[in-house]
């Protein structure tokens, strides 16, 4: 189940609302978990078992790393078996297929590799489990010795699917006391409906565009129908994902949880360091935190930092998907962040700012064609219609696209940019300084909200087309 989906909005949803408030305040956590449970069993009821194990497993293994501290070697070394373990959970399911595949190419065998179908979201219950299971070992927190309170942290299902990646210290507080209240709850409804209109309103259309030009050969398409498709592709990735974040921390507060932001307007960025600090912040906090900084970080010599730069980078493709294309993705991005720590910081910063903001754009949109296509010879293929070496300047489908998708395009492109806050904020301004108008900010901010809620309500009762884009993480 996806929150962008009517049965989640319109009877999931309200009926866990009507239970959750209902119940007494010491049943509230043992509620959320149960329908945490539920929610994940609605579209892999198998695997809701392996989250029970993995949940079940962490558990006793916060509990040994505690036990174990002051003792050096068996401190490490159950940190070390912990890890282990959750990384050859994570391993067997997502990245097993992948390694007997390239296996058998590299030495000509023919081992059995039937597909393993991969659980939804188990990258991120599993990097919630070791950051929990890390934070204990370094004394940041202390064991939780309640097993429902560990699980329903693990499973919260407003970030269960699709991020973010919350830390244990930051949520372990509000398992225990959280406040509820009119307000908040008010707070979360907009920003759910925020959420999904960027998915379903915008996200949605975007993503039709892109599959149309991706679905189409190298050789088939023009220079201009190639930029389309990026762009298109380039703005659903960001409505979709920070649109699924949007809707994570309104949930959460419908239920008195505080989550931290997970987008911020990563394509306004000045530089590709600035836009990992603003794009899936959570992500990028957990690789600095829990393997950068453990690799020397920046405490170590020059050429060791981009050592660990490369091989953070590396990793973070290699956990988007079991595939080169990801990894080389991540790699890239390794290099580029590499290259403007050596020397291309100081020349951006002299750089005329919209000059920046294309550098970033340019290469960002470069990344998600290895991102989003299958194989190194599409991906080739794709890049070179790109920059003009090879198909014509336009087509036929070029003209059908932009005849049918401009608007789109260019209120897509309108909304990378802060302005729903600018907006906000000059409304707000205009009521302080015209005091008479009969109708208030409250009044025509909840009609907003409810007018786009019957937009998308209408637009998914009318379409069949609303995929979960960010992969099965």
């Amino acid at each position: 189940m996806v929150f962008s989906n009517l049965v989640f909005l319109y009877v999931f949803l309200p009926i866990v609302l009507l239970i959750y408030y209902f119940a007494q305040d010491k049943l509230k956590n043992i509620v959320l978990l149960l329908v945490s449970l539920v929610f994940y069993a609605w579209g892999e009821p198998k695997y809701v078992f392996l989250m029970i194990f993995s949940i079940v497993m962490n558990y006793f293994f916060g509990l040994v790393v505690q036990r174990f501290r002051g003792k050096s070697f068996a401190h490490k070394t159950a940190l070390w078996i912990s890890i282990l373990a959750n990384l050859s959970l994570l391993g067997f399911y997502k990245y097993g297929n992948f390694a007997i595949e390239n296996i058998n190419q590299l030495f000509n065998l023919h081992i059995n590799n039937d597909p393993i179908p991969l659980p939804i979201g188990i990258s991120f219950f599993t990097f919630h489990a070791m950051s929990y299971i890390i934070d204990v070992y370094r004394k940041g927190n202390e064991a939780q010795k309640n097993l429902w309170d560990l699980a329903l942290y693990i499973t919260f299902f407003p970030q269960l699917v699709a991020g973010p990646i919350i830390r244990y210290n930051t949520i372990a507080d509000q398992l225990k006391n959280r406040i509820h209240n009119i307000t908040l709850f008010a707070v979360g409804i907009k920003q759910l409906i925020i959420g999904l209109s960027k998915k379903v309103l915008i996200a949605n259309p975007l993503g039709e565009i892109a599959d149309t030009v991706f679905a189409t050969g190298p050789a088939d398409l023009s220079q201009s129908t190639a930029w389309i498709g990026i762009m298109a592709y380039t703005l659903q990735l960001y409505f979709d994902f920070s649109g699924y974040s949007d809707m994570a921390l309104g949930l959460a507060k419908m239920f008195g949880f505080e989550f931290p932001i997970n987008f911020n307007y990563p394509y306004i960025a000045n530089s590709i360091s600035e836009f990992w600090r603003r794009w899936h912040i959570s992500l990028s906090s957990w690789f600095r935190d829990y393997v950068y900084i453990p690799l020397g970080g920046n405490r170590v010599s020059e050429w060791k930092i981009y050592r660990n730069i490369l091989i953070v980078w590396t990793i973070t493709g290699l956990w988007h998907g079991a595939s080169w294309t990801f990894m080389a993705w991540g790699f890239y991005y390794g290099v580029i962040i590499s290259m403007e720590r050596l020397f291309m910081q100081n020349i951006l910063q002299k750089l005329w700012t919209p000059i920046r903001h294309i550098y970033v754009i340019v290469i960002v949109m470069v990344g998600w064609v290895f991102f989003r296509a299958d194989n190194f010879s599409y991906s080739y293929g794709f890049i070179k219609t790109m920059f003009g070496f090879g198909g014509q300047i336009y087509n036929n489908q070029t003209i059908l696209l932009l005849h049918d998708n401009t608007i789109m395009l260019l209120i897509a492109v309108l909304f990378v940019f802060p302005i729903y806050p600018y907006l906000k904020e000059k409304l707000e301004k205009s009521f302080q300084t015209k005091p008479m108008v009969l109708i208030s900010k409250e009044v025509i901010g909840n009609i907003t909200y409810i007018g786009l809620l019957l937009v998308v309500t209408m637009y998914l009762v009318n379409s069949t087309y609303n995929p979960f884009i960010y992969f099965r993480f």
